[in-house]
């Protein structure tokens, strides 16, 4: 675990750690002996001048890196004194009695069990979403006998369990993961009574009248699902057109990255946090193209806007809703008793000294016909990740860094929750909004990709890639291998394209060695053993199909960028983790891993597959999902 004793740095020990930590990381993930290492970073700062620069202080890298930002991570019990926080950093949940302002719990949970949504049941039982760990946790109260606050039941779920909901009717838990599966168990113990399979990327899960509804989060859309795991209904934001005169006037924004849904206590009403992405041709050539360049308005310069979505299942129609001009990478958000107030929590602004972290609106506003809300603002000292209301209407914000509950309306009083330092520059530097409105993190999502395909100018559409599992060795990098190392990737991305600030090579380094330990997401069991054997005989089979010729070692890529008849020579992409990343190819044409194998995929020149049968494609799938 990460304490001030386990963190490397900036100064004189700098580069006599580099090379063994970068060489381990690189290693952890499949790298090859013989791999060449980056030259030396440029000490020398890039020279374009952001607008509204972030500020990262004494370079810092975790021995332990920290996970990528989820949020949602906070809840407020019925009793309405008491909190209940995740901590995914430190792997720990916290429990706060907020009239005393004090901490009457600290519960340790395996390490990398990273978990993330709780969630109080009708029985008062509270239940935590382990992300990493595949789990649920369900604490035990104090009651008659005086016992402590303690972590009574550890349940196995799924491989990538992310939502739960309470079915107080039945008195089960509904848990949505990830990697497709919805999973029903008791709420009082015992294991799953039902697993259905409904479509990956499921993210938050509510039950509403008796009826199952999910979120998929980069699609950010809706499902009403059967008990069966058919989908029976389908809904989505819709598109937004950005107002004339601003800085996209007239351009289409399209909906994804469903950070959270929520229903509020009081009301019949659910509600979407989620992003929009610009749909137009984006520049690539002078600076600011992604957004900035000078010219930030806070109203929609950015290519990513952030907004939140009435998607009432039954409701007749979804309208667009304005942006929060002001909040970057917004990951939580929460309604007071009242329904007037609106609190949405953004850390992609926490390094950046003269923007907001916390944005208030009024529930009205959401109605709005305008296309920016003109919204209230709050910063605290932090990275807030997870917002809550007391029953009297009082705001709490949870921080990731310092881990602390803090209540902004209030002269004091926060609440420690661990002096356990999880300061990270490669974290910082990924989550934080360069200057312009966006982030790393607002393209690729928890350290993934999000799932679109974008138009940049000179070079067309572009789906947005994966850095999940390790980069180091599969230089050069984007899909036209134009960027040859990390150093020249930043400085045309995060500097130019991002409108960013200058980053000096120690800040490239630690931002190098986070982002390189990014995990894979743990692939689901196989549902046909068999199907996998047959399907990895066939990706191996260099003469009579002819995959591993090309996605070979342990990275899944020989680097190289090859024309396999898709429009033009394209990088070799790793296979690992491949399940999780449709659509597919470097446009996105293909919805599904099997699609990717018809005619449209490149045919006979991306791999000998035209003589194979629709059920050995149905095996190759089966082998690649496990990857």
């Amino acid at each position: 675990m990460g304490g001030g004793k386990s963190m490397k740095s900036a100064g004189a020990t700098r580069m006599t750690v580099y090379g063994a930590i970068l060489s381990s990381a690189f290693l952890a993930f499949g790298g090859c002996s013989n791999t060449t290492f980056p030259e030396p970073f440029p000490e020398t700062p890039f020279s374009e001048s952001p607008v509204n620069p972030p500020s990262f202080g004494t370079t810092i890298t975790q021995d332990k890196a920290p996970p990528p930002i989820s949020g949602g991570t906070l809840t407020v019990l019925a009793d309405g004194r008491t909190a209940v926080a995740a901590d995914p950093d430190r792997d720990r949940v916290y429990v706060v009695d907020l009239f005393n302002r004090s901490k009457i719990a600290d519960l340790p949970l395996t390490v990398g069990d990273e978990p993330g949504r709780v969630i109080e049941d009708g029985k008062g039982r509270v239940h935590v979403i382990l992300r990493s760990g595949g789990a649920v946790a369900t604490l035990s109260a104090p009651g008659p006998t005086h016992q402590p606050w303690a972590i009574a039941l550890r349940r196995d779920v799924c491989a990538t369990p992310r939502g739960i909901a309470s079915n107080d009717a039945t008195d089960e838990l509904i848990v949505a993961c990830a990697s497709g599966e919805l999973v029903t168990l008791p709420g009082a113990g015992g294991a799953p009574t039902r697993t259905v399979q409904v479509e990956r990327d499921l993210r938050d899960v509510l039950v509403l009248g008796g009826k199952i509804y999910v979120s998929k989060f980069r699609s950010a859309e809706l499902l009403e699902v059967d008990p069966s795991g058919l989908v029976v209904n389908r809904t989505a934001p819709p598109v937004s057109i950005a107002a004339q005169g601003s800085a996209h006037g007239g351009s289409r924004f399209a909906p994804n990255a469903a950070w959270r849904i929520v229903k509020p206590a009081n009301s019949d009403r659910v509600y979407m946090l989620h992003q929009r992405g610009l749909d137009s041709t984006i520049g690539t050539v002078k600076p600011g193209g992604y957004g900035g360049g000078g010219s930030f308005d806070n109203c929609e310069s950015s290519i990513v806007q952030t907004t939140i979505t009435d998607v009432t299942p039954g409701s007749p129609s979804v309208e667009a809703m304005p942006s929060f001009p002001t909040s970057t990478l917004a990951v939580d958000f929460a309604f007071n008793p009242q329904l007037d107030r609106i609190a949405v929590v953004s850390p992609g602004n926490a390094h950046n000294q003269a923007l907001p972290t916390i944005a208030m609106s009024r529930t009205q506003d959401l109605a709005s016909t305008g296309r920016c809300i003109s919204d209230d603002t709050k910063n605290i000292s932090g990275e807030p990740i997870a917002a809550a209301y007391t029953s009297g209407g009082e705001l709490v914000v949870q921080s990731r860094q310092p881990a602390r509950l803090i209540f902004p309306d209030s002269a004091g009083g926060d609440i420690l929750l661990s002096d356990v330092q999880k300061v990270d520059t490669g974290h910082a530097v990924f989550h934080a909004n360069s200057g312009a409105g966006l982030a790393c993190a607002s393209c690729h999502l928890e350290g993934g990709e999000d799932g679109r395909t974008w138009a940049f100018e000179n070079s067309g559409p572009r789906r947005t890639q994966s850095i999940r599992g390790g980069i180091l060795g599969t230089e050069p990098f984007h899909w036209d291998g134009d960027q040859s190392d990390f150093p020249v990737l930043m400085k045309e991305v995060f500097a130019h394209r991002m409108s960013g600030p200058e980053l000096a090579g120690d800040q490239l380094r630690a931002m190098m060695n986070w982002v390189d330990r990014i995990p894979l997401l743990r692939a689901a069991p196989p549902l046909d053993l068999d199907a996998v054997a047959r399907g990895k005989a066939l990706f191996e089979d260099a003469e009579k199909v002819g995959c591993i010729s090309c996605h070979t070692g342990t990275q899944g890529t020989n680097n190289a960028s090859v024309d396999v008849g898709t429009g033009a020579r394209f990088q070799v992409p790793s296979l690992r983790g491949v399940a999780f990343r449709g659509p597919f190819l470097h446009d996105g044409r293909a919805k599904t891993l099997a699609e990717r194998f018809s005619a449209d995929g490149g045919g006979d020149k991306h791999g000998q597959t035209s003589h194979l049968s629709t059920d050995q494609v149905a095996d190759l799938v089966a082998y690649l999902e496990t990857l």
